[in-house]
């Protein structure tokens, strides 16, 4: 076995940090609280029980890949460094005035998320370039060079530039930089780098997220290689990023805004990973950790994508409240909450959830850590879903008796009712807002959910999943080998990517094939530039075009040949739009222009197929016999449940619900409607009953 057959994934999140080493074919995997103070800790205490599991060295470790939402988590906490907005004269408003949108229409007291940079550290300069890429207005640069003076004696620790229209034209954000950074030894993001698309709020909002965090992910990045190489391991280390490829440690530094989202993308890269092993076409991947619990579609193997996304909502499932951030990212939705969460009585006397977490620190009551406070997990304990003396392989050792005081005082005093029917309470209003949330993204994206196969992974999510399954009317769900560090498994499946995206307006009836070649030859080079940082390996390549009617909002995506485009093509390319936009709406429009506005190029390396493996939906019946009282929500009381651990079972096993399958990482609670079936790699297959063929 050669060193590059040893690698190495490392999942920071909001509660657990997990570490997954896979030597070979096989992997070894554990769970540790997140160290908030200093995240690499965890990474690195982390490290050494896998390679001791393994039976090898640290140093034997061929590669590291980290995901992390440190990034995610400084935005949201405003914990980023101070920085200035350089922007164009006229336009210093523009990340707080938002657009005309409103999220909550009838709303009198909307309230909007507070802009990352306050105004007075926002300072506008005049210059000016054209809606078609030519200078209106020459850029000041004696201002410039004033300018930097200021922020010099304002101690600002970054700073991000965004001139109107520099997606076409970069030329004065690039002057601006180089006049600045003579002066100012911060690091200096500019836009038409970090988001070169059309849409100027979304794109000053992107390159400030990127200044305001980049100092913070910079230094974390270089003390973690640093400690890496203090213990002997001296093998590269790349990084997940939001899109679901993998980049180089330089890169992230430099974009840290992409590394919002990178731990559920590594989820959504797993749960692709296993909808190819078993020929799933359609499948809803649920991802439910410590802090929060997400939906994917996934179709023909491919996660859905988008080019923004939000964070730091105010009303947390309203799209448009939050902060947008103009980059590709693995589409999902955030529904529910985690395991940590908080729950409590609102004014009405309903019980909520989130989006306050107990996180590591001090954690859930039951943790014993500090925590008085009841979530999700104090209530999957007191009906009896977790084994107290068997939490996170048994490092963790829960107290029933908190998470019963906890929820009585917090949730069952205010609704007059005893612990047991507060938990699950609990648990039935998180169980009921994922299947809304999840019915309603769903519909928006012209789908029928229940005709998918849910892949559930997530420390949390095997302990809810059959629960959510019945509210959806899914009738399949696949908890795969190592699904309490499905994310962290994710990363060691990703290739490496990056997609590249330009934003250029240009109406078909104006088709210049020679802009549009020399538009995507560039767009071909950025993007496999930063492929071949990480790899040497063959490369595909997928070039879309994002196109409208004229006058409409918003675009959608077309593929396109990757090949040199001619005159001819034109009428090819104007087919290919109708027929998509016919998907999407039904019918295409006669008579509006069509045009283009952005234009994407994904470059990555070619990653093996993994080893098929036939879904069986039914097995020998497998007796069970030890058990203990679990309550079964279909049921409404407490039932005599089954205990088995995944290691005693072999493929081709099944074990009629209610039953409760333990495993290092979490638990599978499979309920009174479904049996489960073991496949042939491990994997359990939820299955509800009469179905088995």
């Amino acid at each position: 076995m050669t060193k590059s057959d040893i690698r190495l994934g490392a999942d920071i999140g909001g509660t657990f940090t997990d570490i997954v080493l896979e030597v070979g074919d096989a992997i070894f995997s554990t769970k540790l609280l997140t160290n908030y103070t200093n995240p690499e800790q965890s990474i690195l205490d982390g490290m050494e029980i896998v390679a001791k599991d393994a039976g090898i060295d640290v140093s034997d470790i061929g590669i590291v890949i980290h995901g992390t939402t440190l990034a995610t988590n400084a935005l949201i906490e405003r914990r980023g460094a101070r920085t200035a907005l350089v922007t164009t004269e006229g336009f210093r408003d523009v990340i707080e005035m938002r657009t005309e949108n409103r999220f909550e229409q009838y709303d009198l007291n909307l309230k909007l998320p507070q802009p990352l940079i306050p105004r007075e550290d926002r300072f506008a300069v005049k210059g000016r370039i054209s809606a078609k890429g030519g200078e209106l207005q020459p850029l000041d640069e004696a201002a410039l060079d004033a300018l930097a003076d200021t922020l010099v004696a304002g101690r600002f620790e970054a700073v991000a530039i965004g001139f109107i229209h520099s997606y076409l034209n970069p030329s004065h954000e690039e002057r601006a930089r180089e006049i600045i950074a003579r002066k100012l030894d911060v690091p200096i993001s500019i836009s038409a780098e970090v988001s070169p698309q059309m849409r100027e709020f979304e794109r000053f909002n992107t390159v400030c997220a990127n200044a305001y965090v980049r100092p913070q992910m910079s230094e974390y990045l270089g003390r973690l290689q640093g400690r890496l190489q203090d213990m002997g391991v001296v093998c590269p280390v790349f990084i997940i990023h939001s899109g679901g490829g993998l980049i180089s440690v330089e890169t992230a530094a430099e974009f840290p805004v992409r590394l919002v989202e990178s731990g559920p993308a590594g989820g959504a890269i797993f749960a692709a990973d296993i909808a190819k092993r078993f020929n799933l076409d359609h499948v809803v991947s649920y991802d439910m950790g410590g802090t929060t619990a997400k939906i994917c579609l996934i179709d023909d193997y491919q996660p859905q994508t988008a080019r923004t996304f939000e964070v730091a909502r105010t009303y947390r499932f309203s799209k448009g409240s939050g902060m947008p951030i103009s980059i590709p990212v693995i589409e999902m939705i955030e529904i529910g909450a985690g395991g940590g969460s908080i729950a409590w009585v609102d004014a009405m006397g309903r019980i909520e959830t989130g989006p306050e977490s107990a996180a590591s620190e001090p954690g859930p009551a039951c943790y014993q850590r500090g925590g008085t406070r009841p979530t999700i997990t104090d209530a999957d304990l007191v009906l009896g879903k977790l084994d107290p003396d068997n939490f996170a392989d048994g490092k963790i050792k829960l107290s029933t008796d908190n998470a019963a005081t906890a929820i009585a005082r917090d949730v069952g005093s205010k609704l007059n009712i005893g612990a047991q029917a507060a938990a699950f309470g609990i648990v039935e209003v998180v169980d009921e807002n994922m299947a809304n949330a999840a019915r309603v993204h769903a519909v928006e994206n012209g789908k029928n959910i229940n005709n998918n196969v849910m892949i559930a992974f997530g420390g949390a999510a095997p302990l809810h999943a059959a629960r959510l399954c019945e509210k959806l009317g899914v009738q399949q769900c696949l908890i795969p080998k190592g699904a309490g560090v499905g994310s962290a498994i994710g990363f060691l499946r990703a290739p490496f990517g990056y997609e590249a995206l330009a934003s250029k307006v240009m109406p078909l009836s104006a088709f210049d094939h020679v802009t549009l070649n020399a538009l995507l030859d560039d767009l071909k080079h950025t993007a496999e530039s930063f492929v071949r940082a990480g790899t040497s390996s063959e490369i595909e390549r997928e070039v879309t075009a994002f196109m409208r009617y004229a006058g409409q909002g918003w675009e959608i995506p077309v593929i396109l040949p990757d090949r040199d485009f001619a005159e001819a093509d034109r009428d090819g390319i104007e087919a290919a739009f109708k027929e998509r936009y016919s998907h999407f709406f039904g019918r295409a429009v006669v008579g509006p222009e069509i045009e283009f506005v952005t234009f994407s190029v994904k470059a990555q390396d070619i990653v093996e197929a993994p080893v098929g493996v036939d879904l069986m939906t039914d097995g020998t019946l497998r007796e069970v016999g030890e058990s203990r009282q679990v309550f079964d929500p279909t049921a409404g009381e407490d039932l005599v449940t089954g205990l088995v651990t995944r290691d005693d079972l072999a493929p081709g096993d099944r074990v009629a619900g209610p039953v409760v399958i333990s495993e290092r990482e979490t638990s599978t609670i499979v309920t009174s409607p479904f049996d489960a079936v073991i496949q042939g790699d491990g994997a359990i297959l939820l299955v509800r009953k009469g179905m088995a063929s």
